[in-house]
């Protein structure tokens, strides 16, 4: 474990699990504080909506779970800490800022192809949320097969020639994740939001967001003070709160 492990963080390395997400919430009522859970091999992890996430060994899986506080709206800007938490790891892995980029909602790329994604779920009743799960998965080592009308994924040894463990990557990543909750947690989502833009993708430029019941192409303006997405289109500026993001 590394020296700058942060305080008052447990952490647990499985060999192999089913879903690190699925373990935290098995986990989660027993836990007296946060938890790192790092699986080196996991044979049921999913993405958002269900979808499946290939992930072969050498490749990046973990859940970080927690009791937050605040209503389920401000629970979810957790997305947004996780997403900046996992761009400072990589470029202080890898020493080369250039290249990385946030996309909306909860993807990581590099030189313009997904690297990592980010998946968020609450336990929890009414309005309250009792715990939240946020895993994450990096493709370290291994790239799954693209799908149509999706980015190309890519991995970080194929773009950058570096090969990184998932022990080693964590021990980066902890820390990282916990400077930018502590941003979250001591000033609220400003700081937060206006890092993220400055690393945004395709700021400024024509994207399309499709819900689950509509498509919409316009401008990237960026994201509100609840990390919505900002689209001004022919019919105007709308604000999005759930969709999946096209270039």
């Amino acid at each position: 474990m590394s020296n700058n492990w942060p305080e008052g963080v447990a952490r647990r390395v499985l060999p192999e699990i089913d879903s690190t997400n699925a373990e935290a919430a098995r986990i989660a009522p027993g836990l007296s504080g946060p938890c790192w859970i790092l699986a080196l091999r996991q044979t049921q992890g999913r993405g958002r909506r269900g979808r499946d996430w290939r992930d072969p060994a050498g490749n990046f899986a973990a859940t970080y779970v927690s009791r937050p506080g605040g209503p389920p709206e401000q629970v979810a800007q957790r997305s947004f800490v996780a997403a900046l938490a996992l761009r400072d790891a990589l470029v202080t892995v890898t020493a080369r800022p250039e290249g990385f980029a946030l996309k909306w909602p909860n993807d990581v790329l590099l030189n313009g192809g997904k690297l990592a994604g980010i998946l968020l779920e609450s336990v929890g009743q009414g309005a309250q949320v009792s715990h939240l799960a946020v895993g994450i998965g990096v493709n370290l080592l291994h790239a799954p097969a693209a799908e149509d009308g999706a980015l190309r994924p890519v991995s970080l040894l194929s773009e950058t020639g570096m090969s990184v463990t998932p022990e080693e990557f964590l021990d980066v990543l902890a820390p990282a994740f916990a400077h930018w909750e502590g941003q979250l947690v001591t000033y609220g989502f400003a700081p937060v939001r206006q890092a993220w833009m400055n690393g945004a993708a395709r700021l400024g430029e024509r994207i399309i967001a499709r819900t689950v019941l509509d498509s919409h192409e316009g401008t990237f303006e960026g994201i509100d003070a609840t990390g919505a997405l900002m689209l001004r289109t022919a019919q105007g500026r709308r604000t999005i709160p759930a969709a999946d993001v096209f270039f």
